[in-house]
Formats: C-alpha cells, structure tokens, sequence
C-alpha cells in the first residue's frame, strides 16, 4: 500500500515547455526529485553571480508539507554551483513557478543549457507550532555552548 502523498504540478507554458522534464527521483532510494532549467537561451553565471533560473513549473502540496529547493552536489563540486538561500522553501499554499536562485561561487564562469538538472526538489511534512513565552528555559549538558563547543 502506498502511504506517499500526492503532489499536482503544472506546466506553466506547456506548448512551450513540454520538453523540460518533470522533476523525478533519479535513483529507487533518492531522497530528492532532479529539477530542470526552462531558460530560453543558455544562461552563462559568471564567478560570484546571482541569477533567478526559471523551471516552468508549478506545484500544489497538500497541506502540513513543504518543498525544499537544494543544491545538486555534482554541480557544486565540479562547478562551485549553489543556491544562495538554501535550502529554498516552497509553502503548501505557493502556486507560482518554482525558480531557483543559483550561485556561480566557482571561478570560472557556467552555462546553465535548457534542460539542465540545477536543482533537488525535496518534499516533507512540517507542523507549524505554538510558541510559549517563559521566564526561564529549562538547563541542559549543553546549554548556550554554541559554533564548536564539542571542539574542531
């Protein structure tokens, strides 16, 4: 019995998007979902540069669940390419298309092609809570130890 939620995508411009894959798991186990450049023309981030890559797409996750947009691994090693605020979030109730912020933190300049697998596409149940204002936190081993308390 499959327990797997169902998630509804769009394409955007599906006459001319048809090409430009439908994010997919990659491999039987694979925690994320590849997901694709829909750019026009090939786009070329120059060391340090910031750009805003269309997919084409847009979901509809059932509510208590989020998308998070991360980083391609193979891309960041061989290229130094990042998304700058990862991982990206996509609430349940965002109906735009999912874009992805890349950097070029490399130092040669990239190309991203039409097509291209830029970005993970993650889906997770998340509970929104209630917060509690108190006098006092309860203590803890740790406490306030903080960036590198247990040591390098």
């Amino acid at each position: 019995m499959d327990n797997n939620p169902s998630v509804r995508i769009a394409r955007l411009n599906s006459d001319q998007d048809a090409d430009i894959p439908i994010p997919r798991y990659m491999t039987a186990e694979a925690a994320g979902m590849d997901i694709c450049a829909a750019v026009a023309t090939d786009t070329v981030l120059a060391p340090g540069a910031i750009e805003l890559i269309p997919t084409g797409l847009a979901i509809a996750l059932p509510a208590g669940y989020e998308a998070q947009i991360r980083p391609r691994s193979g891309l960041a090693v061989k290229h130094g390419i990042g998304i700058i605020n990862s991982p990206g979030t996509i609430d349940a109730d965002y109906r735009g298309e999912i874009k992805i912020a890349l950097i070029n933190l490399g130092k040669e300049p990239v190309t991203i092609h039409r097509g291209d697998r830029i970005a993970q596409m993650i889906i997770n149940a998340v509970c929104q809570v209630r917060l509690k204002v108190v006098a006092s936190l309860d203590e803890t081993d740790r406490n306030s130890g903080g960036f590198g308390h247990t040591g390098v």
